[in-house]
């Protein structure tokens, strides 16, 4: 199962989540340059001070669990059965070109709205003249991005997790 630290950008200080497989992994990637800041892509990231997880008191009645909004996936491990950290063993140059797609998505999540679950009606009235363009993201299921190419909408998937505005720390 893995692990969701609270990470700070130590430049600005934006506050973020990141899922690791465990904190060994955390470390890895942290001293492979492979954990950026997706606010500013400042690769001065650390975990941000968090309270610690009680568990409830006996006397007390958990609350039913739900379903996260979205999640994050983990990668299986590769055939052979190797491990996962070892698999994701990147040359220097595959680091500097994450480092700079993740410099770059965040560049332009800085000029788009976030419109949440109202992506696809959003980008269709725009699209048909039904309200003014903006640039915005949201989410769509890949059948609905499908649909939405198919009526010559221009749509693309971020290549990083981007949280809701509401679920940022």
């Amino acid at each position: 199962m893995p692990i969701v630290f609270d990470l700070e950008c130590r430049s600005a200080h934006h506050r973020f989540e990141g899922w690791f497989k465990s904190s060994e992994d955390f470390a890895r990637q942290q001293e492979h340059g492979l954990v950026a800041c997706p606010h500013c892509g400042s690769a001065e990231v650390g975990k941000a001070v968090q309270a610690p997880h009680l568990g409830r008191k006996g006397n007390q009645r958990a609350e039913p669990a739900r379903a996260p909004a979205s999640t994050a996936a983990v990668p299986a491990p590769p055939a052979g059965g190797a491990p996962v950290s070892q698999a994701l063993e990147l040359p220097p140059q595959a680091v500097e070109a994450l480092h700079k797609l993740a410099i770059m998505q965040a560049e332009a999540l800085k000029s788009s709205r976030f419109v949440g679950d109202s992506f696809v009606e959003d980008a269709r009235a725009m699209h048909y003249g039904e309200r003014d363009s903006e640039s915005i993201h949201g989410r769509a299921s890949v059948e609905q991005a499908k649909e939405l190419m198919e009526e010559g909408i221009a749509v693309a998937a971020l290549p990083f997790p981007v949280l809701p505005p509401e679920q940022a720390n």
